[in-house]
């Protein structure tokens, strides 16, 4: 009965961010749901004795704000840190500039479908230093996105490389990485060199070959004619952020890179006497971005102004981000509470369905989520956080379930066609979403496999 119960809330809180409500307020609405219908039917208590008010309905949102104190601490103010390194870098035009720089050396290149290949090889690679999926393609939209059609590719074929360039969330500092690492009990930067680096390099090499045929292919059957020297205007008014049309020097490419430079660094990758913390790699950046901008413009009153821009950046990724967080723990907690997931991992271990199997069902039931909800983040942060009870459960490492949904997670949005990226790039190019992500859809669904196995056959 309980997981009857369950799989009803879950389908209506699916239907409402379908819907496009609000991920966040669902999910909380969806927690406090489960949470009560908990209590009322007896399956178990919200709180600890200790931490109880006396009153159950109290209890909820002693919960919840017990959640906020934890999450906003540690782990939200490492998110918000980068969160707002990444405006500032927008805003100096440094994260333009990295991308001009990275693409230089395909413009060179005569094959157009090799060179689009090698777009989306390096826009994954940029992805290290600049995470939001978005926010990058927007940039290769006005700066890759003109050179592949001067090739003479299509706009599909095009858009579809771009639009895709950071499907796999792997940086050291991304919002999931962190949040993921710390599911795992692990260091961020141990969790991104040994268990995704590893993955991603089996996805790459499937990804861009699939790319090259399948644009090649669809191409040919739209009856799309290869013509060299055409030119196209891009439309910078799809860009949602305004400072991404802000231009800097070339040496500004640097300036995104020294973060993630000092995390590597003095890590156990190299030099592990030294510590360094993700939240003051940041801060350094950004004092050293500031240092360039007074370089620059000799203008101190407008350089500590700006500064306005990396507080306004974590604010907003408090709003997003930590609150999501928050909520998707909210509503794992009322599906813990209502013993759903015990009745599951009992199935699972009578049935001898396993803990791969469960990972399997948790890895499906987020990359189906994606699609149809158009975010990554919403249906990973309501998940993720039943893994570490359900491994140790079925004695499947917690980082071997985590890892898969993750990455799983960001794959699949982009076959969404209401997902941020897909509809940004669609309308930069003047094509429709719903055409696009018949392209992106082959390229991701080979990521989505390829991941999934290499994370067993690597590491199991």
């Amino acid at each position: 009965m309980n997981i009857a119960i369950s799989l009803l809330v879950i389908a209506w809180v699916g239907t409402l961010v379908f819907k496009r409500y609000k991920a966040q307020a669902v999910l909380f609405l969806g927690g406090i749901t489960l949470l009560v219908i908990a209590h009322i039917a007896g399956y178990g208590t919200i709180l600890p004795p200790k931490q109880a008010t006396g009153n159950f309905f109290f209890d909820i949102f002693e919960l919840i704000r017990d959640l906020f104190s934890n999450r906003a601490a540690k782990l939200g103010l490492n998110i918000m840190a980068v969160a707002g390194f990444a405006r500032y870098m927008d805003h100096i035009g440094a994260s333009r500039a990295l991308v001009h720089l990275a693409i230089r050396p395909l413009r060179g290149l005569k094959s157009p479908y090799i060179v689009l290949s090698a777009c989306w090889v390096v826009g994954m690679i940029i992805g290290l230093a600049i995470n939001s999926a978005s926010g990058l393609a927007m940039l290769l939209m006005v700066t890759m996105y003109p050179v592949l059609i001067a090739l003479g590719v299509s706009k599909l074929s095009a858009t579809a490389a771009i639009a895709t360039t950071l499907c796999l969330d792997w940086s050291p500092s991304d919002t999931g990485t962190i949040f993921a690492a710390e599911l795992a009990g692990l260091d961020p930067v141990t969790y991104w060199h040994s268990f995704q680096v590893p993955v991603a390099l089996c996805v790459f090499p499937v990804v861009a070959v699939l790319h090259y045929f399948t644009q090649k292919y669809f191409d040919k059957r739209d009856g799309h004619i290869v013509r060299p020297g055409e030119e196209v205007i891009v439309n910078e008014d799809k860009m949602t952020n305004s400072e991404l049309k802000h231009e800097a020097p070339p040496y500004y490419a640097l300036l995104p890179l020294i973060p993630l430079a000092l995390i590597l660094s003095f890590s156990n990758l190299w030099i592990s006497w030294i510590k360094m913390n993700i939240i003051v790699a940041m801060f350094i950046g950004t004092v050293v971005g500031m240092i360039f901008q007074y370089i620059r413009t000799r203008d101190g009153r407008q350089t500590l102004e700006d500064l306005q821009v990396y507080f306004d950046g974590m604010g907003r990724q408090m709003a997003n981000v930590v609150t999501l967080i928050v909520a998707g723990e909210t509503f794992a907690k009322g599906l813990m509470a209502t013993g759903t997931i015990s009745a599951l991992i009992e199935w699972a271990k009578t049935s001898g369905f396993g803990g791969i199997g469960i990972t399997l069902v948790m890895v499906s039931i987020i990359g189906v989520s994606s699609v149809v909800m158009g975010s990554g983040n919403a249906p990973f942060f309501a998940f993720a956080h039943l893994v570490p009870t359900i491994s140790v459960s079925t004695g499947v490492p917690t980082v071997l379930m985590i890892l898969p949904m993750h990455f799983i997670a960001s794959a699949a949005r982009a076959i969404s066609p209401i997902t941020a990226v897909i509809v940004v790039s669609a309308g930069m190019a003047g094509i429709s979403p719903f055409d696009l992500v018949k392209r992106t859809a082959i390229p991701m669904l080979g990521a989505c496999i390829t991941l999934t196995v290499a994370n067993f056959i690597l590491f199991l």
